[in-house]
C-alpha cells in the first residue's frame, strides 16, 4: 500500500512539475495578449483625441514603425484614388484623378524607385481601366496593395513579383476590364517591379 501511494505522490508530483511549464506559458501569453490589448486601446483613444481636434486632422495614425505607417497611408491613399478614378465616365478618366495617382503611385516606393516614365504611363493604364468600373470597388483594397507592393518589389523574389502580376490581371479581368487595358496595366506593373527590384 504505502508503494501504491509513493507512486501515486511521485507521478502526481510528475505531472504537475511537467504542466508547469506550460501554464507559466501560457500565463505568459494572457500577460502579452493583455499589454497588447491595452496598447491597441491606447492608441485608439490617441487616434480619436488627434481626430476630434483640429491641429490632429489630417494625421496619420500613431504607430511604432514609421515605415509601416507609410505604407498604410499609402495603401489608403491609392484605394481613395480608384474610388475617385471609377466615378469618372467610362474610358474618360479625370485628369486631376489620374495626377493624384500618379502622386501616389510615385510615393509607394521605400526603397529604389521607378522611373517618372513608368509612373506615368501605370498611372494613364489604370485610370483609363478603372474609370467608370463600380465592378472593381469590392478588389480596391487589393488591388491597392498589390500595387504598392510591385513598387517594393526589392522585398520580394521572381516568383512573388509574378504572383503579384498575375492576381492584378485576375482582379481587372474578374471587374470586367477588358484585356487590352488589362494586359497594358499588368506590363506597366512588370516594368515597374524590374527597376525597383
Amino acid at each position: 500500500m504505502k508503494k501504491t501511494i509513493l507512486g501515486l505522490a511521485l507521478a502526481l508530483a510528475w505531472v504537475t512539475a511537467d504542466a508547469d511549464p506550460y501554464s507559466m506559458a501560457i500565463q505568459q501569453a494572457n500577460r502579452v495578449s493583455n499589454q497588447n490589448n491595452a496598447e491597441q486601446q491606447r492608441i485608439a483613444s490617441q487616434e480619436n483625441e488627434g481626430a476630434s481636434s483640429p491641429a490632429g486632422q489630417g494625421q496619420a495614425p500613431s504607430t511604432a514603425n514609421p515605415l509601416l505607417a507609410a505604407t498604410l497611408q499609402n495603401i489608403k491613399s491609392l484605394g481613395r484614388d480608384f474610388t475617385d478614378l471609377e466615378q469618372s465616365p467610362v474610358g474618360q478618366p479625370d485628369s486631376s484623378g489620374v495626377v493624384a495617382l500618379m502622386n501616389d503611385l510615385s510615393s509607394a516606393a521605400q526603397g529604389p524607385k521607378a522611373s517618372t516614365q513608368s509612373v506615368k504611363e501605370l498611372a494613364k493604364d489604370l485610370a483609363t481601366a478603372l474609370a467608370g468600373n463600380q465592378k472593381i470597388k469590392a478588389s480596391e483594397p487589393e488591388l491597392a496593395r498589390y500595387i504598392h507592393a510591385i513598387f517594393n518589389s526589392s522585398h520580394l523574389n521572381s516568383t512573388q513579383q509574378s504572383n503579384i502580376c498575375d492576381r492584378v490581371n485576375k482582379l481587372l479581368a474578374n471587374a470586367g476590364v477588358p484585356l487590352g487595358s488589362a494586359t497594358d496595366v499588368v506590363t506597366d506593373l512588370q516594368t515597374i517591379g524590374g527597376e525597383t527590384k
